[in-house]
């Protein structure tokens, strides 16, 4: 069987939900291993004997794909290199929390609903799940006037019930209905909030956090 064929026959044994898989390759001689270890250079492989390699693929991200591992391992198959592939060890991903997976309007629905009646303005920071969602939902959130949060996969913003500077709560809202219907995923906190302010000669309040104003 093909190298590529191996793989796919040891994918469909993975468990639901995994996240990374550790393989071991056992070639003919050590030429062999060597030729191969180049042709697998994505995958950083590394000699755990003469003609064995180590290597892994994962579905989150830190390595390979389960897909780009196929198309590296019919390189071999095309070069006619003849090998082993053996599955050492998978890890399945934690189950994520249930208020991580709520669809966006509903996190911010309740966040609204935790404040008081009279609030008026609010800093609020939606966390994402992935970090390959952030620029996606910057884009589709774009009047909510979004910032990233430094390194984290963390969106700050800010909202007006009636005047000043923010959005409104009802664009807010469309905003995250959009994020939802492309199934964007994380959670909506609001991390300030004031009631009844009244605006004289300034948009609205500043917060100072870090030593930096929001």
């Amino acid at each position: 069987m093909s190298l590529a064929g191996q793989w796919k026959a040891l994918g469909s044994e993975l468990p639901a939900g995994w996240s990374r898989a550790e393989l071991r390759l056992e070639l003919r001689d050590s030429a062999a291993a060597s030729r191969a270890a180049s042709l697998l250079g994505p995958t950083q492989p590394f000699k755990s004997s003469p003609t064995t390699l180590r290597f892994a693929a994962a579905a989150d991200g830190s390595t390979v794909s389960a897909d780009a591992l196929t198309r590296l391992l019919a390189r071999l198959d095309e070069a006619r290199i003849g090998a082993t592939l053996t599955l050492v060890d998978s890890t399945v991903a934690p189950a994520r929390d249930e208020r991580e997976v709520a669809l966006l309007a509903d996190s911010w629905q309740e966040a609204l609903s935790e404040l008081p009646s009279d609030w008026s303005d609010l800093l609020g920071e939606i966390e994402l799940l992935s970090s390959d969602y952030v620029e996606r939902a910057s884009v589709l959130c774009i009047q909510m006037n979004p910032r990233r949060d430094g390194d984290r996969t963390a969106l700050r913003f800010r909202a007006a019930r009636k005047a000043g500077y923010g959005v409104s709560p009802q664009m807010a809202a469309r905003c995250f209905e959009r994020c939802d219907a492309e199934e964007i995923r994380g959670s909506v906190t609001v991390l300030r909030s004031l009631s009844d302010t009244r605006n004289v000669g300034t948009q609205g309040p500043v917060w100072n956090i870090a030593g930096k104003t929001v």
